[in-house]
């Protein structure tokens, strides 16, 4: 008597589960390289800002006209507007970042419940086979005996 091989019943949804988590670190990937992006706006944003403050006050300190004045003053602004907006991009993304991560842990978890199901299942299916090996080992060795005894 052969065994039957063992087979997962659950093998679909668990390949499937593990795609998702494939998607979801790939989309981590994503995030990541956009929060990084992010961050270098951010960081040239900054930058701008501080060559307009510093221009201003050069502008300040030797005479000019007021139409120098106001738009060093307008370019100033324009840039510390930028700076603003990127800031706010850089926080959305870290929202976005810290969704992916959750998201990605949440699709490891349950792949890693279906790994452990069918891991158990395994040991249960070896279990099974190794006891009715037995079984038939035992029932050889008995007819074999049964033979020499008669």
């Amino acid at each position: 008597m052969i065994a039957p091989s063992f087979r997962f019943r659950l093998e679909r949804l668990r390949a499937l589960r593990e795609h998702s988590e494939d998607a979801a670190k790939e989309a981590l990937a994503g995030a990541m390289a956009r929060h990084q992006q992010s961050e270098e706006q951010v960081r040239a944003a900054s930058e701008r800002v501080a060559e307009a403050r510093a221009a201003q006050l050069d502008g300040a300190a030797r005479p000019s006209n007021a139409t120098d004045l106001i738009a060093r003053q307008a370019y100033l602004e324009r840039t510390e507007n930028a700076h603003h907006a990127s800031r706010h991009d850089l926080h959305r993304h870290n929202l976005e970042l810290a969704g992916r991560r959750d998201a990605l842990a949440a699709a490891a978890r349950d792949r890693q419940t279906l790994e452990r199901l069918k891991e158990h299942r395994l040991a249960d299916h070896q279990r099974e086979t190794a006891r009715v090996e037995g079984l038939v080992l035992d029932e050889v060795a008995i007819n074999s005996f049964r033979g020499r005894a008669a």
